[in-house]
């Protein structure tokens, strides 16, 4: 089946972030309608989350290759790469942002959204649950939030250019992960468990024990249900793992969530809290098993901008 690009809209400040049509019809009960409800505890054996990235079909598929070996199984498109700006000596970012050799500035933190009221006023928009669709809505990065799960690449992408920035392209993303002196997991080349937020418990078997013999028995609702990340064992506030880090100063680009970057045939980078390793190691992590439209419990961003000149 050939896959349909999305073409992003010129999007400016202020702009309304609309709910993107998912890539799965909504199948079995209703998810819970309040994103805010308190964080649920949870006791079930620790799980890897065998299969989630997957199109689902008639058949359970197998978990998807790295991307050295990967072939499409919609056209083989390939990823939309980008490149690295010019070095700009003396290049200025903002504060909330790391500046990646001169070259552009990248999000410290994993993205979460505020919303723009008619008067003027923003609030904090919850995390847990997909997006209300026709809120103004626009992407901040601030330590010890729980960043924005449940969003597609197109609505990152439009949250992105409502503040003034944009996704980062995909070699920038995994520039800015390895760090100064690139590594795999970027404080390091070997994987330190623990050090960053990829050892955690899988929500879906704990709500939806069915997974465990099928993923077609799931659809876009369960895999978009605002307990999922309220769970314990499951996502993290930006920065709480403060060693998952490198020398640009930026976080949890390896686990807590995966991560859109501006690829319109849809790619997201760096595994989530559950895998960090299926789809390749830590920065070499990427998932391009879904449409740009595409948002579950594990789908996050950050946003990348082009630096000042001095």
């Amino acid at each position: 089946m050939k896959r349909t690009l999305v073409l992003l809209p010129l999007a400016a400040t202020g702009l309304s972030l609309a709910l993107a049509a998912s890539a799965d019809p909504p199948r079995g009960p209703a998810a819970p309608s309040s994103p805010a409800a308190p964080r649920v505890p949870g006791s079930a054996k620790k799980s890897r989350h065998p299969g989630k990235h997957k199109v689902h079909a008639a058949e359970p598929a197998k978990p998807h290759l790295t991307l050295a070996t990967a072939v499409r199984n919609w056209g083989d498109l390939a990823v939309v790469e980008g490149s690295l700006g010019q070095a700009i000596p003396g290049a200025v970012c903002p504060s909330e942002m790391a500046n990646i050799d001169d070259r552009f500035c990248i999000d410290r933190w994993e993205g979460s959204l505020v919303e723009m009221l008619p008067d003027g006023r923003e609030v904090p928009w919850p995390p847990f649950g997909p997006l209300d669709g026709g809120r103004r809505l626009r992407a901040v990065s601030v330590a010890n939030v729980y960043p924005q799960a449940y969003i597609s690449g197109a609505q990152a992408a439009l949250a992105c250019a409502a503040t003034g920035k944009r996704l980062c392209a995909p070699v920038e993303w995994r520039k800015a992960c390895r760090g100064p002196q690139p590594s795999t997991f970027g404080y390091g080349v070997t994987r330190v468990s623990g050090r960053c937020n990829d050892s955690g418990q899988s929500p879906m078997l704990r709500l939806y024990p069915q997974v465990a013999q099928s993923w077609t028995t799931v659809g876009m609702t369960e895999m978009n249900d605002p307990r999922l990340n309220q769970l314990d064992g499951t996502l993290m506030p930006t920065g709480s793992s403060n060693q998952c880090t490198n020398d640009y100063g930026v976080f949890d680009m390896v686990g807590n969530l995966h991560e859109w970057t501006n690829d319109p045939n849809g790619t997201f980078q760096g595994g989530y809290y559950l895998d960090t390793h299926q789809n390749g190691d830590g920065c070499a992590y990427r998932t391009v098993a879904h449409e740009f439209t595409y948002h579950d419990y594990s789908t996050g961003f950050r946003c990348c901008a082009s630096p000042a000149t001095p």
